[in-house]
């Protein structure tokens, strides 16, 4: 199936709009992470805040209760030394209370009545408080008269009932003079039912008390947990739950990261089961009933960490799908851009004329990459076509000194014609086939020499080479190239002659001719045909020398003939024999002549 490009881009874009979308994805899923802390630390919060609501409220009541019955006694309602009024009168402000155990009147000498709710919470019984039997009495009016205004007790532990109890005490004045008290006594089994109330299957609200001692809880029950007059309140080793017994363990934690205000205070505990937990405690404490108390909660770690584990978990399969998702478009652009980079290097290659190891480019499915190959490799086929028929080395300086469609010039050139002594005669066995198999292997050969040397082969004349040194790119000493040129046509066409002994073949024999001189170098011929040719005396006479090779020594296998021009610039260590002036066709003056011989030329 093959594809067009603009509908593969624009699956490239839409590819790029799912990976915006996955990326506002992410975000909505960073929004919902603050938003899911939010909400446990709100719950938290709600269920802290619920409980120091309720506590505040019930202990309100209870002092509510306290003032109004120290207000009868001092208004004279009620006839303080009357035990039976005093009952009559507790006992209907007892039932309106449900969560007061008891309430106490003394009278300053330490005596007075105590009303206590029954078991039952609708029966209750009368007691006449004694001074003798309860000292403790005495001293408590003592306190109260001394007392500014009302005051808690400490929590104490009432034997006879099992259970530890705290009281709120309002003294009652008529003036200056000391009516007695009344005393609200409130057992901390109703604060641990009010704590129980008030929990949930995750979370565990409590009081503490003062230094860390529990005052609630709701598993709570000081008959069974340790409670005495010597401890009055549970230590928190003896507390119920696996949290408070390990809170000696906790570590703290920075409650702002879960959102929680800063009038919080929170610990990591892990439990004896090995379960973590949050504890959470007011900072401040609730101190605004006159109690030292602290309300606290406790959780699993889940209740604020899983929402967070659940949104990471979400998160991480939205960043694997946008990976994905990235890693498709790479590929889609890859597979699109691989054909394009090709041709691109490939273009490069072209532009320096490098067209040896260049591969066609492949075939594809996208329509303009397939017409963009086709296109390319006609191009391709067309160059090396052309480029037979063109001197390659000549074409790649023209391109890089910039010479194309420059004037002709006149500058100092090497010229070197190479020619095959009896030719015909070597011809004349051979096919066409044989022959022209025959003059590519020789002219190869030559030619070779020729670009190692840095030489133009400027045009081949049948079974002869003509070639320049010196333009497009000027050289200092253009006639020392040539001559190595020549040296190294010399020795290929002896080691060549030798394969050919080897085979039963006649030897072939060459003759060099080499001239240094000023020539006019440049595009040459009409606008539809031109060649990069030199022109010039130059030239001619570099044939002459080559052709007066014949006289000078027809049976050499090669003979390389060169100006005195060209002699000047060659080192000592070629081998030269002078030949003197010869009078060449063309040239009205003598040219004094060198053999240059195939020995071995050192570094020019």
């Amino acid at each position: 199936m093959l594809l067009r490009l603009t509908p593969t881009l624009a699956s490239l874009i839409a590819t790029c709009v799912l990976l915006t979308a996955l990326t506002i994805l992410a975000l909505s899923a960073y929004t919902s992470r603050s938003v899911t802390a939010q909400l446990g630390s709100q719950l938290v919060d709600l269920g802290m805040d619920a409980f120091d609501l309720k506590f505040q409220t019930h202990v309100t009541q209870i002092r509510e209760q306290g003032a109004y019955v120290a207000s009868a006694l001092r208004g004279g309602s009620i006839d303080p030394d009357d035990d039976a009024a005093l009952t009559g009168f507790v006992h209907g402000v007892l039932a309106a209370t449900p969560q007061v155990i008891a309430i106490d009147i003394v009278r300053p000498d330490g005596s007075g009545i105590e009303v206590e709710r029954g078991d039952s919470g609708a029966n209750f019984g009368l007691r006449p408080i004694r001074r003798l039997p309860r000292p403790t009495l005495l001293d408590l009016a003592q306190q109260a008269e001394a007392a500014p205004g009302p005051f808690w007790s400490q929590p104490e532990y009432n034997e006879a009932n099992r259970r530890t109890e705290i009281s709120y005490v309002v003294p009652s004045r008529s003036g200056d003079r000391f009516l007695g008290l009344a005393r609200v006594r409130v057992s901390l089994n109703s604060l641990s039912v009010m704590a129980r109330g008030l929990s949930s299957t995750d979370m565990t609200m409590f009081l503490f008390y003062g230094n860390m001692e529990l005052l609630a809880h709701p598993q709570l029950d000081p008959a069974t947990q340790n409670a005495s007059e010597d401890n009055d309140l549970v230590d928190l080793v003896d507390a119920p739950g696996p949290v408070l017994p390990q809170m000696q363990t906790m570590v703290p934690v920075d409650a702002a990261g879960y959102n929680l205000v800063e009038a919080h205070a929170m610990f990591r505990v892990v439990a004896a089961n090995g379960a973590a937990y949050f504890v959470v405690l007011e900072r401040s404490g609730t101190d605004a009933v006159g109690l030292p108390v602290q309300v606290g909660a406790y959780f699993p770690v889940s209740v604020l960490e899983a929402p967070l584990q659940r949104l990471a978990v979400a998160g991480l399969i939205g960043v694997g799908i946008l990976g994905l998702a990235v890693l498709g478009s790479g590929l889609l652009a890859f597979y699109i851009g691989r054909p394009i980079r090709r041709a691109a290097r490939s273009a490069r290659l072209i532009a320096r004329l490098d067209l040896g190891d260049l591969e066609p480019l492949p075939d594809s499915r996208i329509v303009e990459i397939r017409d963009l190959a086709q296109g390319f490799n006609s191009m391709l086929t067309g160059l090396r076509a052309f480029l037979r028929y063109l001197p390659q080395t000549l074409v790649r300086r023209l391109i890089e000194t910039g010479s194309i469609d420059q004037p002709p010039v006149k500058t100092r050139v090497a010229v070197l014609f190479t020619d095959i002594v009896g030719y015909t005669s070597i011809s004349e066995g051979l096919d066409a086939v044989e022959t022209a198999d025959f003059l590519n292997a020789h002219l190869t050969l030559v030619g070779e020499a020729i670009e190692r040397n840095g030489g133009t082969i400027d045009k081949y004349i049948g079974d002869s080479v003509m070639a320049f040194w010196g333009a497009p790119e000027e050289l200092e000493q253009p006639a020392a190239a040539a001559a190595r040129a020549a040296l190294d046509i010399a020795r290929a066409i002896k080691m060549d002659n030798r394969r050919r002994a080897g085979e039963g073949l006649p030897p072939v024999r060459l003759r060099i001719g080499l001239h240094v001189g000023p020539l006019v170098v440049g595009d040459i011929g009409a606008p539809q045909r031109v060649n990069y040719t030199v022109i010039g005396d130059t030239v001619n006479i570099a044939a002459r020398l080559e052709t007066l090779g014949r006289d000078i020594d027809p049976d050499a296998e090669t003979i390389i003939l060169a100006s005195a021009q060209v002699a000047e610039e060659l080192p000592s260590s070629c081998t030269l024999a002078p030949l003197g002036s010869h009078r060449i066709k063309g040239k009205d003056l003598p040219v004094d002549v060198v053999r240059l011989l195939p020995a071995r030329m050192g570094p020019v």
